[in-house]
């Protein structure tokens, strides 16, 4: 098999437990996002637009919808001779007996067969469930650069959300010199943004070793970066300067949505040389969307495939989705297929796909925020 200077592993086996029922039957990044696309299409489309062409997408929780999505590899181009997105589920071995994946590093050692058999140089792991644009060629310059044996991905945040993430303190030439995982008093405020380059060969060694300490999380947070550091291996950040978001609440997943209405949004989706690719379901994004006679629309985002007969202001309306007579969408997100009958008003909610709001209904309130997942009457 033909050698691949690197090669993607996405960690899309998350449960995604805080976007609720929203992620009951179906994994995190097959959620849907933007009108049109899947949270999982920015990464795959990330990896095509920067020359990766070997993907490796590694499922677990409710992962049946998930699995037959990106195994449709031409979708983001990567279909070709060399190129190819692979499926990689927990499978039992005869010398193991696992069945699950342990945590995000055990998920990669799982597949150290399947890594092994393009050879590569490099190993770039990502998370499925981010939203944001990224040349990853750019970053394995970096890496080389530096002569590194990890480089990390990562991006400031304010102080008072730094205890959420894995923070990095570096030195004036940006290599990491320690590394505090969700700390209580950070000491830094850049984040590490869940994307990972290695030098294949030492975190393979690193990795098999992890597989069969009993006291170990294999974690990369908690385990493999610490080990790097502990060991003087280099690991350096790599600062990235654009817009990014963990899509892993129903705020979140709200606001990343509210933020496509800001023209002055960096994640920029017309931007025809960093394209976001993805699934047309159901033919619905060859059609136009229809716009009625009495509808009344202030700074929305309406997808292909929509009706809208009201008022929309301020809101994302996903593919399929309908608005009746007299209705009313306001700050709000409308899902794939979501149905606002006439005369409803829906405020600051998020509309799970396919939900039906009877004639007539109020659903939310300027000064909350909600998310309806069934159907609501009046």
């Amino acid at each position: 098999m033909k050698q691949t200077e690197m090669l993607a592993m996405i960690l899309a086996g998350g449960r995604g437990s805080r976007l609720h029922d929203l992620t009951n039957k179906v994994a995190k990044p097959a959620v849907a996002y933007g009108g049109k696309y899947r949270i999982v299409d920015f990464p795959l489309s990330n990896c095509a637009n920067s020359g990766v062409d070997v993907v490796g997408v590694l499922t677990q929780y409710e992962s049946v919808l998930l699995n037959s999505y990106v195994a449709k590899g031409g979708l983001w181009g990567l279909d070709t001779k060399d190129s190819g997105v692979f499926v990689l589920t927990p499978r039992e071995k005869a010398d193991t007996g696992l069945e699950v994946f342990r945590g995000t590093a055990d998920a990669i050692s799982q597949n150290i067969d399947f890594i092994d058999s393009y050879d590569p140089e490099y190993l770039l792991v990502l998370s499925g469930d981010h939203i944001y644009k990224m040349n990853y060629d750019k970053m394995l310059d970096c890496h080389k650069e530096k002569g590194a044996a990890a480089t990390i991905a990562v991006m400031p945040v304010p102080m008072e959300e730094a205890s959420r993430f894995g923070i990095m303190i570096t030195d004036e030439d940006d290599n990491i010199i320690d590394f505090e995982e969700k700390p209580a008093n950070p000491r830094s405020t850049l984040a590490s943004m869940g994307i990972y380059i290695f030098s294949w060969p030492r975190l393979r060694e690193l990795l098999v070793k992890d597989m069969d300490d009993p006291d170990s999380e294999h974690d990369f947070g908690k385990n493999i970066i610490p080990t790097l550091l502990n060991s003087g291996d280099k690991l350096v950040a790599f600062k990235f300067e654009g817009y990014w978001k963990d899509v892993g609440t129903i705020d979140s997943l709200w606001e990343a949505n509210m933020d496509l209405l800001d023209e002055n949004c960096e994640l920029n989706l017309d931007d025809p040389t960093w394209k976001i690719y993805t699934e047309d379901a159901g033919g619905l994004l060859g059609l136009p969307a229809y716009i009625g006679p009495d509808a009344d629309i202030d700074r929305a985002y309406i997808t292909q495939g929509c009706h809208v007969n009201g008022k929309v202001k301020n809101s994302v309306i996903f593919t399929g989705a309908t608005v009746g007579q007299g209705a009313q969408i306001i700050d709000s997100v409308l899902m794939p297929g979501a149905n606002v009958g006439d005369g409803a008003v829906v405020t600051r909610t998020l509309v799970a796909d396919n939900i039906k709001i009877a004639a007539g209904a109020v659903v939310g309130s300027a000064d909350s925020k909600e998310i309806l997942l069934q159907a609501t009457d009046v």
